[in-house]
């Protein structure tokens, strides 16, 4: 079959592509930008179409000849979403519809609770779900709640609140019950749909095998972790606004993507049935259950091992400018801070320490520094340091770096970040590795940003005394790096 795969940027989409094709499926991948999935390692099997869902005129091409079009698209974190996600909707119904395309598959969340309390976020997801049950096209809802797998929001906002609070003062709705599934399930379920007979038209809950309330998640991942039994007090003060901001300091899910989350736990989030299992039966070993889950995500995490991440599709809705050619086009104020260091080694080496930045590498500099950004970022609703990166040595076009965004990559010679800390302006840094002879080479060092009314021409006169040290060091450091990788250390180093 021809697949369609909407979201293929995000957690999901990247991890059903692959295998959708192993499965023998062609696939298509719809997305606004398509250099961001430029560097996936499947990108060479895939046909790739730009398009935007709210744009009703690029979706011909995408949608034509498509038997089955995977919906996994979301505005999670963004203002107006409701609205945004029934218009997206509507637009991508009536073109499957004038396709002829032949099923759509969603993934959704769990259904709203009948008294009205849930979160917008997840009556948001169910309206989604009804639009394209009423598409005139055959439609499967699947609607998990907490999905488990490495990389995921869900198993990062478990995994920092268990690893970093011993004892936590906790909502109340830590001891509602909830149906958590293994993210190996979601993607064998999504799969599978693929050949459901044309006359199902419905939606399905989707769950793993256990019940448990969310504190006893934190016991079991303490448990799979190794780590001592955690103190838990809930309390009926923290409303989930406050435990929205409480996540957020504490995980590094930013609190826009943290309200919908805890949003979805101040209900029970149980599955009712599973009528699934006439279609799609439950594999013979049975469905994981959340402890062998846990295990899964964590030796990958360990092992660096994730194949996508929850912050990989969490930027902006619509795709972000990129860096200026001419910095002062239209008469703009473009601030700039070069720095360039000559190196005793081999280009390659300095490559290997350049691609190596942030996450547990660090930003080779002043590490207080960095941290009080991170933590100021983090107060006023940014994403601050703690996203970390998916892989520590690869990095990947569009995906989440700490707190910047990775835009381009000339692998060997160019790595250009884009900021996405809270800013008066727009900011890049971008990195350059250049060939010298004698197997020596030149590192270039640039940041640029462009500021946005009187407070962004504030904000760099108040850091620019701070950058001799930050940047200054970060260049020397990255050439030092270089050198000892390369055995080349030499006094003259960086002259």
């Amino acid at each position: 079959m021809r697949c369609l795969v909407t979201g293929a940027t995000g957690y999901i989409g990247g991890r059903l592509v692959p295998r959708l094709l192993a499965d023998g499926h062609q696939v298509r991948c719809l997305a606004r930008n398509a250099g961001r999935l430029r560097d996936v390692p499947w990108a060479a099997d895939v046909e790739i179409a730009e398009g935007d869902l709210r744009r009703p005129e690029t979706l011909p091409a995408a949608v034509a000849g498509v038997d089955v079009a995977y919906y996994l698209v979301h505005s999670l974190g963004q203002a107006g979403f409701e609205s945004a996600d029934r218009e997206a909707a509507e637009t991508f119904a009536a073109a499957a519809r004038a396709a002829g395309v032949r099923r759509i598959v969603y993934l959704g969340g769990p259904q709203p609770a009948a008294d009205g309390g849930t979160s917008a976020h997840l009556r948001s997801r169910a309206e989604v779900g009804r639009i394209l049950l009423a598409s005139g096209v055959p439609t499967a809802v699947l609607r998990a709640a907490v999905i488990i797998g490495s990389g995921s929001a869900s198993f990062e906002m478990l995994r920092y609140l268990t690893e970093r609070l011993p004892a936590m003062v906790t909502p109340r709705w830590v001891r509602n019950r909830i149906q958590p599934i293994a993210v190996r399930d979601v993607l064998r379920y999504l799969v599978a749909c693929a050949g459901l007979p044309p006359e199902v038209n419905r939606a399905f809950d989707i769950g793993g095998p256990d019940v448990l309330t969310f504190e006893d998640m934190i016991q079991r991942y303490a448990r799979v972790a190794g780590l001592p039994r955690r103190v838990i007090v809930p309390v009926r003060a923290l409303t989930p606004a406050l435990s929205s901001y409480w996540v957020g300091l504490v995980t590094p899910v930013p609190n826009a993507i943290a309200r919908p989350l805890v949003g979805s736990l101040i209900h029970e989030a149980v599955a009712h049935e599973h009528d699934i299992a006439a279609f799609v039966p439950d594999p013979p070993e049975g469905l994981t259950g959340i402890d062998r889950a846990l295990e899964l995500a964590l030796a990958r995490v360990r092992n660096a091992e994730v194949e996508t991440r929850w912050s990989t599709a969490s930027g902006p809705h619509a795709p972000a400018e990129p860096l200026p050619s001419d910095p002062r086009w239209s008469g703009g104020t473009a601030y700039t801070d070069l720095r360039e260091r000559e190196v005793d080694a081999p280009v390659q080496a300095l490559w290997r320490v350049i691609e190596g930045v942030g996450g547990e590498h660090g930003w080779y500099s002043f590490p207080l520094a960095w941290s009080v950004r991170g933590w100021l970022d983090r107060l006023i609703g940014g994403v601050g340091l703690r996203r970390g990166r998916r892989d520590p040595h690869r990095l990947q076009v569009g995906e989440a770096l700490d707190f910047w965004r990775v835009e381009e990559i000339e692998p060997g010679k160019l790595l250009r970040l884009r900021a996405e800390m809270r800013l008066p302006g727009r900011a890049w840094l971008e990195m350059r590795a250049l060939p010298r002879d004698g197997g020596r080479s030149r590192y270039q060092q640039r940041a640029v940003f462009l500021p946005r009314g009187l407070a962004g021409h504030a904000y760099w006169g108040a850091v620019a005394p701070f950058h001799a040290v930050v940047f200054g060091g970060m260049a020397r450091n990255i050439a030092r790096g270089a050198e000892r990788a390369a055995g080349l250390s030499s006094p003259s180093a960086g002259r």
